[in-house]
């Protein structure tokens, strides 16, 4: 089949149009990433004098690096309407925000929407596959406390009691208030037919366009950071019944992310802009 002069100028256009969002994101890369790790050890000083001052100051850094991730899927047309409850206004309370997951531009397409939620995005902690830990932003997620964890039977048991450990260590001490995860365990279309074997075998919902969530990980959160009640109270006595409302997990946001033709997109579409402008529907509840 002979290609066209107006399908071979398309397919030019959409490689050095690739070319040229690679090479201006290697230099994002090189310029921001650097300067984040620099500022957080010439501030190392301040996290001795105060620590909640330095990881404020960090938490803003991180959430400009969120922006210009976010900033490359908007310059490609990749824009995001929001449905459901206004999550905004508890962007002050703590919250876990379950996320369905299809493709690893999911993350990216969370960093777009949180951006304008108040503090959420220099508040959050990530869990996320370990394998995040060797890409070019790995660095900064072990630096900001995020948790990355390993998937498979061999390592759950560990995978929870280093998870427990983890937000004992870091969640409450770097003033964290949202953390976001993926219960599915996987991206849809690997864990769609185990998920539909599972269901049918266990009498539970058959379903398409998700999967079942795995539990463990939302276990160990719920039981680390909801607080403990005595007799219908917060643990501590009627003192603390005015202040219960900013401790402890308030909030669990059951958030579901939709593309068009269910067509999900991944990292390197979000990078390299070859697909045309769409739009990804998310909804909060």
């Amino acid at each position: 089949m002979a290609v066209t002069l107006e399908q071979a100028q398309r397919v030019g256009y959409t490689l050095l149009k690739g070319l040229l969002r690679f090479g201006f994101m290697v230099a994002n890369n090189l310029v921001a990433i650097p300067s984040y790790i620099l500022y957080l050890i010439i501030l190392q000083p301040v996290r001795l004098l105060d620590n909640k001052r330095f990881w404020y100051i960090e938490g803003v850094l991180f959430k400009w690096l969120l922006a210009m991730v976010a900033s490359w899927g908007w310059w490609a047309g990749y824009t995001v309407v929001e449905w459901g409850d206004d999550v905004k206004v508890v962007s002050e309370d703590e919250a876990m925000m379950l996320v369905n997951h299809q493709a690893t531009g999911d993350v990216c397409t969370l960093m777009m929407c949180l951006q304008d939620k108040g503090t959420v995005v220099r508040q959050m902690m990530w869990l996320m596959d370990h394998i995040f830990k060797y890409t070019n932003f790995g660095i900064v997620s072990l630096i900001h406390g995020d948790f990355f964890i390993r998937q498979g039977k061999a390592h759950r048991d560990q995978q929870l009691v280093l998870l427990k450990e983890h937000l004992d260590k870091h969640y409450r001490s770097r003033d964290r208030k949202w953390i976001v995860l993926f219960p599915e365990g996987g991206f849809l279309r690997k864990r769609r037919e185990t998920s539909q074997a599972f269901a049918k075998k266990n009498n539970l919902p058959f379903l398409t366009h998700v999967t079942l969530p795995r539990l463990g990980a939302t276990q160990v959160i719920l039981k680390s950071l909801v607080a403990q009640q005595e007799n219908g109270i917060p643990a501590g006595g009627d003192a603390m019944v005015a202040e219960s409302k900013s401790k402890g997990l308030q909030w669990v946001i059951d958030t579901t992310i939709a593309y068009p033709n269910a067509e999900p997109i991944d990292i390197q579409t979000w990078i390299l802009g070859y697909r045309r402008p769409t739009v990804t529907h998310v909804h909060y509840r």
